[in-house]
Formats: C-alpha cells, sequence, structure tokens
C-alpha cells in the first residue's frame, strides 16, 4: 500500500510545539507522509512568539507546485496563513487542485495571545474547504456570533462542508467538542479536562484529522479518531520550556479503546 501523503501549509515553529515541525511529527506518527509548504518563518519558544518573517505569495505557491506535480496527494492541512497575499497564493492552489480534501485549522495568535495573522480574509478559502476546526474563540472571531451553533452555521454558510469547534477554551468542567455538517444532526463529544495548557494542540487535532482521512477513514469517524490522538498526546504531555506544554505526538493512540470518551 502507498503512504498517504499530505499537503501541509503552515509556519515553521522552531520550539517544535506548532507549525510544521508538529505536523509533520502528527502525521508520521499515524502513518502519513508530509508534504510541507512553509508560509513563514517564526521566532518563537513554548511562551511566546517574538517575530514573525512572511514569506512571499510566489514562493508559497511554487512549494506547493513543485511537490503537487510530482506526488499523488489527496488531503490538504492548512496551518497559519500570515497576509492576505499568501490567502491568495493558497487559494490559487487550491482551485487549480479541487480533488483535494480540505482540512483548515484557523490559526489566528499564539498560545501567548500576540496575533499571528494580518487582516485575515478567509471568506474565499472557505468555499473550499472540506472541514475547518476552529477553537470556540477562533470561531466566534471569523463569524462574529457569540453562539457557537450559530458560529458553526455561518461557517457552513461561507462554504464549509464541516465545522468542528473545539472547546478547550470554554467555561465547562469538560472539555466539549462539535462536529457540525451540512443537512447533518451535530454530533459531541466530551473529554476529561485537563490540567496544563499546551502549545499545538490546535495543530496536533487537525493534523491527524487531515492523516486520518487521507487513510479513508469517513468524516465522523475521522473526527472521533483524530480526538483519541490529540486527547491522549496532552495527556502524555511534557514541558520543554518556561512556557506551555507540548503534547507527545510520538504515542500511537489509534488502539486506545473508546471507554475513554462519551458521545
Amino acid at each position: 500500500m502507498q503512504t498517504p501523503i499530505v499537503l501541509v501549509f503552515a509556519g515553521n515553529d522552531p520550539s517544535g510545539g506548532a507549525g510544521i515541525g508538529a505536523d509533520i511529527q502528527t502525521l508520521a506518527s499515524i502513518g502519513c507522509h508530509t508534504a510541507p509548504v512553509v508560509t513563514c518563518v517564526t521566532v518563537q519558544d513554548t511562551c511566546n512568539v517574538i517575530e514573525n518573517f512572511h514569506l512571499s505569495g510566489e514562493q508559497v505557491i511554487a512549494q506547493a507546485e513543485a511537490v503537487l506535480s510530482d506526488m499523488s496527494i489527496g488531503v490538504c492541512k492548512i496551518g497559519l496563513l500570515p497576509s492576505v497575499e499568501i490567502i491568495e497564493a493558497v487559494e490559487q492552489v487550491l482551485l487549480k487542485y479541487p480533488q483535494m480534501i480540505v482540512v483548515f485549522d484557523p490559526v489566528l495568535s499564539a498560545g501567548g495571545g500576540k496575533s499571528l495573522v494580518k487582516n485575515p480574509v478567509y471568506k474565499q478559502l472557505l468555499a473550499l474547504t472540506t472541514v475547518i476546526t476552529p477553537n470556540s474563540i477562533e470561531a466566534r472571531c471569523l463569524t462574529n456570533m457569540d453562539c457557537l451553533n450559530l458560529a458553526a452555521a455561518q461557517l457552513i454558510d461561507y462554504g464549509c462542508q464541516s465545522v468542528c469547534i473545539t472547546g478547550t477554551h470554554e467555561d465547562t468542567d469538560t472539555v466539549i467538542n462539535t462536529l457540525y455538517s451540512q443537512d447533518k444532526k451535530p454530533e459531541s463529544w466530551q473529554w476529561r479536562r485537563l490540567a496544563y495548557s499546551y502549545h499545538g494542540s490546535g495543530c496536533t487535532f487537525a493534523s491527524s484529522l487531515a492523516g486520518f482521512l487521507a487513510q479513508g477513514v469517513e468524516m465522523l469517524e475521522a473526527v472521533y479518531k483524530a480526538q483519541v490522538y490529540t486527547w491522549h498526546s496532552l495527556e502524555k504531555g511534557f514541558h520543554p520550556g518556561k512556557g506551555q506544554a507540548l503534547p507527545n505526538r510520538l504515542i500511537n493512540s489509534c488502539n486506545f479503546t473508546q471507554s475513554q470518551t462519551t458521545s
């Protein structure tokens, strides 16, 4: 069997907690190969981002075209797109390869709160998105809707086929993640809330989801398996620096039992 390949647009994080490094690590650990397209080079640690150097739109397109013209790639995962120019570049690539499944993690700020994106205009990408994976803060920011159900409906109205909103930032005893899809009843999962905050949890979830979809797993099951993988990566997380914990993505959680969650 050919190893599934996932095209990834994301920034480089030298701490290895998030960005391209996190995507490669996650996808490799579940049996996928990553074709990484760098959108920016950040200067950051486990506490916050210090600087963010953007590539040009032409450089981003050139990287993507080099691998897409050479490899058979069925799934694309989008992470940090730090400028309108790069957003438009990614849109050009997706329009040229409409067969790709697109998993969009709309990164807006670093774990420390610093904004990473200048003037985000995502609407043109949402119409090309198979599933978007915002946390609750991002979902509200993208739609100006306080109610998460309404925010999900707005994202679907923009063109997303599915929306998975993660609830780590909500004031709830458990973490509740909900998948919304066109013409389907929402599906929710509850997870035990862990003690720490983590750098790269969103990258881990979106990348593992992209990997399972690349393996041919149906959306609902892929979302569940990505949550299993992410939760156990966080549970086994570690503190290599002075800031947030990092997920331990080198575990293989595909075989954990479903007893860890309630639906």
